[in-house]
């Protein structure tokens, strides 16, 4: 039975790609703050193990990593996709917290979990595994008043491409799944700001979360010798190619 570690299960995509590999048979670690969430999706499955835990505490995913190796035995994947998006603004308006808040749980996290990951698919037999980062199309494209976002995002490219390189000798792969406008209440709260500031503004086109999730998991059923290293799944109509 393959096994995957899921951070920001809790919500949005997170718990998307949850609940699709438990009910393709996977053993999935369910990790974010609140625990209460998490109880909630792993009901029903015996083979979810909750693993209540922030992100920025190094402490706490080393713990929550160790909990999800001695349970499972292995761990196949991770998908590293816990973030925020903090209130928007030119920055000189963004405030300093939100900034820190930012680079703590999308920069500082992902490093985090993928530190974990790394060390437990070295030291595991057979060697090896797959960490998925869920970038972000802001990476490429940001949109209007979105620097702390931005910023953490790119920064998760870098992040995916030294750990493609490094992970090579023990047979860790490591790829980038950059979401376009998945129906989540983190993208439904950004539509509703713009539409709040413009009424008259065109709404924004969105897809179903499920698509991201099975995007993820075309991912992540790969085998050993095959990697996707960038994909991009969006909306089709969105804002990003073209004049936009």
């Amino acid at each position: 039975m393959s096994t995957i570690i899921v951070t920001g299960a809790s919500s949005g995509i997170g718990r998307a790609v949850a609940e699709l590999f438990l009910d393709k048979g996977w053993t999935v670690g369910l990790l974010a703050r609140r625990q209460e969430r998490l109880e909630e999706i792993a009901a029903g499955h015996e083979a979810a193990v909750v693993l209540p835990a922030d992100v920025t505490d190094p402490a706490a995913v080393q713990a929550a990593f160790d909990r999800f190796a001695s349970r499972a035995g292995r761990l196949d994947v991770l998908f590293n996709n816990a973030g925020i998006f903090t209130p928007g603004g030119t920055i000189d308006e963004i405030a300093l917290e939100d900034w820190f808040a930012s680079v703590n749980v999308n920069l500082n996290g992902m490093f985090l979990c993928a530190r974990a990951a790394f060390a437990a698919m070295r030291a595991q037999e057979p060697q090896g595994g797959r960490i998925i980062n869920n970038g972000s199309i802001a990476a490429h494209v940001p949109r209007p008043n979105s620097a702390p976002y931005a910023a953490t995002k790119s920064a998760i490219t870098g992040l995916t491409r030294s750990l493609s390189l490094d992970g090579r000798p023990f047979d860790i792969a490591c790829g980038q799944i950059d979401i376009g406008n998945a129906r989540t209440p983190m993208v439904e709260e950004l539509g509703a700001r713009a539409l709040a500031a413009d009424p008259d503004a065109e709404p924004q086109y969105t897809m179903a979360v499920d698509d991201a999730a099975r995007s993820v998991l075309h991912m992540a059923e790969l085998p050993p010798e095959a990697n996707v290293q960038f994909m991009t799944v969006m909306a089709t109509k969105m804002p990003y190619i073209g004049r936009g």
